[in-house]
């Protein structure tokens, strides 16, 4: 197995990453359904880490420190958890919001789990030139620098949207298994170089 060392962390396996790079989850977003109607109120009124303001959003705003997470608990039962930087930490999060409501005297399920969204984001480490690329992946990209200073180009396969910045960061969005994340970096990596700013 080919290894790259990278500084400070563990070798990386270049038959998987030939670019060298692995991209850094950030954010796992994720739904479960816990298959029972909820008081909303009720829950608001008797958990300590919920907030509940029905006029601005119809859903209750959980959150625990372990894992790092966020809520979105809903009358119907369906729930989305967010912020997690990995698919185990955010069902172990998903289980632990179920546990709470169970705790309340709900009779709370644990269906369907199933992670909706992968937010990864690396460095190249060399500024790129976005006109030139926005120019010859006109089909995929779309750069309007006076309104955002990222290019956003929309990968097709795996069907990634991935936020370009001039600076050599990347956020890749969209993924359902990290893998996605991962091929769409490769996919994307020898264009970036093909249009790597010469520093002055």
């Amino acid at each position: 197995m080919a290894e790259v060392g990278l500084e400070g962390s563990q070798p990386v396996d270049l038959s998987k990453h030939p670019s060298g790079i692995v991209p850094t989850l950030q954010n796992i977003v994720s739904t479960v359904n816990l298959d029972c109607k909820l008081d909303l109120k009720a829950i608001a009124l008797q958990a300590r880490n919920a907030e509940y303001n029905p006029k601005r959003f119809a859903a209750v705003i959980m959150r625990i420190r372990e894992p790092k997470t966020t809520a979105l608990i809903f009358a119907s039962g369906k729930m989305v958890c967010t912020g997690a930087k990995s698919e185990q930490s955010s069902k172990l999060a998903a289980r632990k919001y179920a546990r709470i409501i169970q705790k309340l005297g709900f009779d709370a399920k644990f269906k369907d789990f199933k992670i909706q969204n992968i937010v990864g984001s690396c460095d190249v480490k060399f500024p790129i030139r976005l006109e030139g690329l926005a120019y010859s992946h006109g089909a995929f990209s779309s750069y309007e620098p006076e309104l955002f200073p990222g290019l956003i180009y929309r990968m097709k396969q795996p069907k990634i949207v991935l936020l370009i910045f001039v600076s050599g960061k990347i956020v890749l969005t969209g993924a359902k298994v990290r893998d996605e994340t991962y091929t769409a970096f490769e996919n994307i990596y020898p264009v970036l170089t093909e249009f790597r700013k010469n520093q002055q």
